[in-house]
Protein backbone atom coordinates (compact mmCIF):
# COMPACT_ATOMS: atom_id res chain seq x y z
CA UNK A 1 0.00 0.00 0.00
CA UNK A 2 1.63 3.27 -0.87
CA UNK A 3 1.30 6.57 0.98
CA UNK A 4 -0.27 9.39 -0.56
CA UNK A 5 2.17 12.17 -1.61
CA UNK A 6 1.97 15.45 0.92
CA UNK A 7 1.27 18.56 -0.14
CA UNK A 8 4.26 20.81 -1.05
CA UNK A 9 5.21 23.45 0.84
CA UNK A 10 5.39 26.92 -0.75
CA UNK A 11 8.57 27.73 1.24
CA UNK A 12 10.20 24.91 -0.46
CA UNK A 13 9.25 25.69 -3.76
CA UNK A 14 11.03 28.83 -5.93
CA UNK A 15 8.89 31.13 -7.07
CA UNK A 16 10.86 32.09 -10.50
CA UNK A 17 9.93 28.88 -12.33
CA UNK A 18 6.99 29.25 -14.75
CA UNK A 19 6.00 25.44 -13.75
CA UNK A 20 5.77 26.37 -10.33
CA UNK A 21 2.58 25.31 -8.72
CA UNK A 22 0.40 27.83 -6.73
CA UNK A 23 0.73 26.22 -2.98
CA UNK A 24 -1.18 28.04 0.05
CA UNK A 25 -0.46 26.90 3.26
CA UNK A 26 -2.72 28.07 6.45
CA UNK A 27 -2.27 27.56 10.20
CA UNK A 28 -4.41 28.46 12.62
CA UNK A 29 -2.36 28.87 16.03
CA UNK A 30 -3.90 30.18 19.66
CA UNK A 31 -7.09 29.42 21.13
CA UNK A 32 -8.56 28.23 24.38
CA UNK A 33 -6.23 24.98 23.88
CA UNK A 34 -3.39 26.44 21.72
CA UNK A 35 -3.36 23.84 19.45
CA UNK A 36 -2.30 24.36 15.62
CA UNK A 37 -4.40 23.04 12.86
CA UNK A 38 -2.83 23.56 9.29
CA UNK A 39 -4.06 23.30 5.97
CA UNK A 40 -2.68 23.11 2.75
CA UNK A 41 -3.21 22.90 -1.00
CA UNK A 42 -1.26 22.63 -4.21
CA UNK A 43 -3.95 23.87 -6.65
CA UNK A 44 -4.69 21.72 -10.20
CA UNK A 45 -3.01 23.91 -13.25
CA UNK A 46 -6.12 24.49 -14.53
CA UNK A 47 -7.64 25.77 -11.30
CA UNK A 48 -4.08 28.12 -11.19
CA UNK A 49 -5.98 31.18 -12.23
CA UNK A 50 -8.61 31.26 -9.54
CA UNK A 51 -6.39 31.02 -6.94
CA UNK A 52 -4.03 32.93 -7.51
CA UNK A 53 -7.26 35.93 -8.19
CA UNK A 54 -7.82 34.89 -4.40
CA UNK A 55 -4.17 35.55 -3.44
CA UNK A 56 -4.11 38.78 -4.91
CA UNK A 57 -7.46 39.94 -4.03
CA UNK A 58 -6.07 40.34 -0.50
CA UNK A 59 -4.24 43.06 1.13
CA UNK A 60 -0.90 41.61 2.02
CA UNK A 61 0.92 44.99 2.63
CA UNK A 62 -2.00 46.54 4.52
CA UNK A 63 -2.12 47.07 7.99
CA UNK A 64 -4.58 44.76 9.87
CA UNK A 65 -6.45 45.71 13.03
CA UNK A 66 -6.37 43.41 15.99
CA UNK A 67 -7.73 43.63 18.81
CA UNK A 68 -5.70 42.05 21.87
CA UNK A 69 -7.00 39.22 24.00
CA UNK A 70 -6.81 35.94 25.52
CA UNK A 71 -7.13 32.78 23.63
CA UNK A 72 -7.13 34.62 19.91
CA UNK A 73 -7.05 32.95 16.63
CA UNK A 74 -4.16 34.02 14.74
CA UNK A 75 -3.68 32.30 11.03
CA UNK A 76 -0.53 32.37 8.90
CA UNK A 77 -1.06 32.41 5.83
CA UNK A 78 1.89 31.61 3.54
CA UNK A 79 1.03 31.44 -0.80
CA UNK A 80 3.51 30.49 -3.44
CA UNK A 81 3.20 31.72 -7.23
CA UNK A 82 4.97 31.22 -10.71
CA UNK A 83 5.26 35.39 -9.97
CA UNK A 84 6.01 35.76 -5.77
CA UNK A 85 5.52 34.31 -2.50
CA UNK A 86 4.10 36.30 0.31
CA UNK A 87 3.29 35.53 4.20
CA UNK A 88 1.53 37.51 6.54
CA UNK A 89 0.10 36.49 10.00
CA UNK A 90 -3.31 37.64 10.48
CA UNK A 91 -5.10 38.09 13.72
CA UNK A 92 -8.83 36.27 14.25
CA UNK A 93 -10.42 39.53 14.35
CA UNK A 94 -8.60 40.86 11.64
CA UNK A 95 -10.02 37.75 8.97
CA UNK A 96 -12.81 39.03 6.85
CA UNK A 97 -13.38 40.04 3.30
CA UNK A 98 -10.48 38.37 0.90
CA UNK A 99 -8.70 36.96 3.94
CA UNK A 100 -11.59 34.85 4.90
CA UNK A 101 -12.38 33.99 1.19
CA UNK A 102 -8.78 32.55 0.80
CA UNK A 103 -8.99 30.47 4.41
CA UNK A 104 -12.24 29.28 3.45
CA UNK A 105 -11.50 28.03 0.39
CA UNK A 106 -8.53 26.66 1.56
CA UNK A 107 -9.79 24.66 4.52
CA UNK A 108 -12.65 23.28 2.07
CA UNK A 109 -9.97 22.04 -0.57
CA UNK A 110 -8.19 20.70 1.87
CA UNK A 111 -10.25 17.88 3.46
Amino acid sequence: MSESPQPTDPASVPADDEATPVVIAVVRTGGIAGISRRWTIEAAPDQAGEWIDRIDRCPWDADLESSSGADRFVWSIRARTPRERRERDVPDTALSGPWRDLVDAVRAAAR
